[in-house]
């Protein structure tokens, strides 16, 4: 895959991650091993558009719907879809996924993937350098629109609220990246309900750490 340059983005430490394929391993490694070509795949926390193109490219999936909050990475994540040729079965979304629709304050951090919906999260040192009024879906219309075979979530620490109130009655498969130093063990055990819930069982081998998945069928 190919990212393009921006060096307020980019890193010189991403880079040599991306080349190493060490960025996000734990996450793309659950993906790579799960997701197939019928699939159709909901990314929540689009980040630089790593995990949406490798499920297109690498993992060939039929749709991936990417929804990304900070809307100073979409523009971005377009340049990272356009050069690696999947804009045809990828598309990227700028809004928050929610309990019901409306406005939420976007907190945009000097770190891009420390940035959320927290202005004070609990140990976080980056800096807030913007606050963006952005779009709320409500995630039960979107995903009953969507019809997503995969889920895919990294939200630093909003997983706990979100992910119980999806209906995941057409999902065969979820990977979500925890944050219990935000979440905690009841966040922890919120997630894991909501998918033990609706049929879904922890699968350890594609789990890692804090990169979990969930099936239907194994």
């Amino acid at each position: 895959m190919r990212f393009p340059d921006a060096e307020h983005i980019i890193s010189r430490r991403t880079r040599r991650l991306l080349r190493s394929n060490l960025y996000e391993e734990r996450e793309a490694a659950a993906v790579r091993a799960l997701v197939r070509s019928d699939d159709v795949a909901l990314e929540i926390g689009a980040g630089i558009g790593f995990m949406s193109t490798l499920m297109a490219r690498a993992c060939n999936a039929s749709q991936v719907h990417a929804f990304e909050a900070n809307p100073s990475m979409i523009r971005y994540i377009q340049r990272v879809h356009a050069l690696n040729q999947v804009t045809d079965r990828v598309q990227v979304t700028n809004a928050v996924l929610g309990a019901r629709k409306g406005k939420a304050t976007f907190y945009e951090r000097a770190h891009f993937s420390a940035s959320s919906l927290e202005a004070e999260p609990d140990g976080e040192t980056s800096p807030v350098v913007a606050e963006h009024t952005v779009e709320v879906r409500n995630i039960k219309t979107t995903m009953k629109a969507i019809k997503p075979s995969v889920v895919v979530c990294d939200i630093e620490g909003a997983e706990a609220d979100l992910v119980p109130l999806m209906d995941l009655s057409t999902v065969r498969l979820g990977v979500v990246e925890l944050h219990p130093q935000w979440i905690g063990k009841a966040g922890v055990q919120a997630v894991f309900d909501a998918f033990h819930g609706a049929g879904l069982t922890f699968f350890p081998k594609t789990s890692n750490k804090k990169v979990v998945t969930f099936r239907r069928d194994w």
